[in-house]
């Protein structure tokens, strides 16, 4: 799936050539930035570690490279991991006692973390102290170890499945926002730059309107169409060249790939236009449950195309008229 705003295997190799090294670079997320900055610069005034920072928002946003940034401005080192690789507390310790005073701890998929780990995690981000207990039965005994101060910078797409206890442990939180076509056209023109590809400005425009308002998806979709321009045009990027090669992608001016059209038409056509509920969708379309929510849903409400009400999902009168078809004056939106 070309729009798929999640991390790919393709992706690593073009996340790491893109990526901006500093705000000045990363482009968007204004106002998460401007607080940032204020956030670290304040901390290296007090000669002090930054509170603990907690982003969130969809796949493809930049929180990974918000990260680097940070850790790159307090000139600290960065250590990275996931919510799912940690799976004991032998796992946790072995990351937390390696780390040095003023070190950057990356958590990713932070909501998908162990439920015993997080309870290990609270006093380590409070007091800096790691408690792990040795033995069994009443030979056990409790050994604490003394933490240098660092700071925890932890990224989640749901932010909603993180527990109360370790949600109000972060000192600072931040939602990172779908971006602008306008951001998009900046981002997509950085990256054209800097993979050297010829690009014109109407081309560049006509990727990002396709983009889903999603850098990572943008610049995806960049290198696809910078294969087309090699095979079938002059190298260059116009905007005619980038609309034939994306709906060659089956990607419409939208941004909507087949998976997309799918669920607005099983809604509409097996279910009359909604409410419905997510494992019903999930069931018609052939589609992982996760998958409809997490990658689906999410942009399919940022454009009006689908409402979540208490009863379900529902298609909206946009979606009827994007995909060309007459809505029942009987319907609910």
């Amino acid at each position: 799936m070309y729009t798929d705003p999640r991390p790919q295997q393709e992706d690593q190799s073009l996340d790491t050539t893109l990526r901006p090294l500093s705000f000045n670079e990363y482009v968007g997320q204004e106002k998460t930035k401007k607080n940032l900055k204020i956030l670290i610069e304040a901390a290296k005034q007090r000669k002090e570690t930054i509170d603990h920072v907690l982003l969130y928002g969809s796949s493809g946003l930049g929180k990974t490279t918000l990260a680097y940034i940070i850790a790159k401005e307090l000139n600290a080192n960065i250590k990275i991991t996931s919510g799912p690789a940690i799976e004991k507390v032998g796992d946790l310790a072995s990351i937390l006692t390696n780390l040095k005073e003023g070190d950057v701890l990356f958590f990713d998929e932070a909501h998908r973390l162990n439920k015993l780990i997080e309870e290990v995690l609270y006093p380590t981000m409070e007091e800096y102290k790691l408690d792990i207990i040795i033995g069994k039965g009443p030979s056990a005994r409790t050994l604490q170890l003394k933490l240098p101060r660092f700071t925890l910078i932890a990224a989640t797409t749901r932010a909603g499945l993180l527990s109360s206890p370790l949600r109000s442990r972060f000192g600072a939180t931040y939602q990172l926002d779908f971006y602008t076509i306008e951001d998009i056209e900046k981002i997509v023109q950085r990256s054209s730059d800097i993979l050297k590809i010829k690009s014109e400005p109407e081309g560049i425009k006509a990727i990002a309107k396709r983009s889903r308002f999603t850098p990572r998806v943008a610049n995806r979709l960049l290198k696809r169409v910078r294969d087309y321009a090699q095979v079938r045009g002059r190298g260059i990027i116009t905007e005619a060249i980038a609309k034939e090669a994306l709906d060659m992608l089956e990607i419409d001016n939208m941004g909507l790939e087949p998976a997309d059209r799918n669920i607005l038409k099983a809604i509409i056509d097996k279910f009359e236009g909604g409410p419905v509920g997510l494992d019903s969708i999930a069931a018609a379309t052939s589609e992982e449950k996760d998958a409809v929510s997490d990658i689906y849903e999410p942009y399919l409400m940022q454009i009006g195309f689908l409402a979540r009400t208490p009863k379900g999902r529902i298609a909206t009168k946009e979606a009827y008229k994007h995909l060309g078809l007459v809505k029942d004056q009987n319907s609910m939106l």
